[in-house]
């Protein structure tokens, strides 16, 4: 498969197993052979495979070359994953509370700062607000939005004084359930 093609089914996968699951007849949780549920998001690499019509090389390679660490097997290599970005509530990472860095960032666009300055950052349909440690991340996250980028900084600190918790997934990303205006450096 080229590149071109392994890039447009990895960005399929990742939606299906972050949002959509049954529309290639998947379960998150409980794969379709077995009646275990698995919480921390798995399906069978098997049935993944067989819903996307690919090979477990290429699936592999889509992981392998995923610079953003989307996804991970379990340690028997026979279930995957996304790391985090779910919108389904079935999900349970088993993600630990950290404490951050000071500053985290937040790449977005100048048309949604209006909206953020008067409601903060909230999760938009996923379970968690995605925080960058560093500008490079949060820049070609922002990015994605189009439109003029702007990156917000977060006074971790000050949420943490004010009892907010921070999580942090397998591939980096800090999560936290909201970021009201007061602690954003716009």
């Amino acid at each position: 498969m080229n590149k071109k093609n392994l890039h447009r089914v990895s960005k399929y996968i990742s939606f299906v197993l972050r949002h959509e699951p049954e529309n290639i007849s998947l379960k998150i949780g409980k794969p379709k052979d077995y009646e275990v549920i698995d919480t921390e998001g798995y399906v069978l690499v098997s049935d993944l495979l067989e819903a996307c019509n690919i090979n477990l090389t290429e699936l592999k390679e889509i992981v392998d070359s995923d610079n953003k660490g989307r996804y991970s097997f379990d340690e028997t290599k026979l279930k995957i994953r996304a790391n985090q970005g779910h919108s389904t509530k079935k999900v349970n990472l088993s993600l630990q509370e950290k404490t951050p860095p000071s500053k985290l960032y937040h790449g977005t666009s100048s048309r949604f700062l209006d909206n953020i300055r008067s409601e903060g950052l909230k999760p938009m349909g996923r379970q968690y607000v995605h925080l960058s440690e560093d500008l490079k991340t949060a820049e070609s996250v922002g990015k994605r939005h189009g439109g003029e980028l702007r990156i917000l900084e977060i006074d971790t600190v000050k949420m943490l004084e004010d009892n907010f918790k921070f999580l942090i997934s397998e591939n980096g990303v800090w999560l936290t359930l909201r970021v009201p205006a007061k602690y954003l450096g716009f």
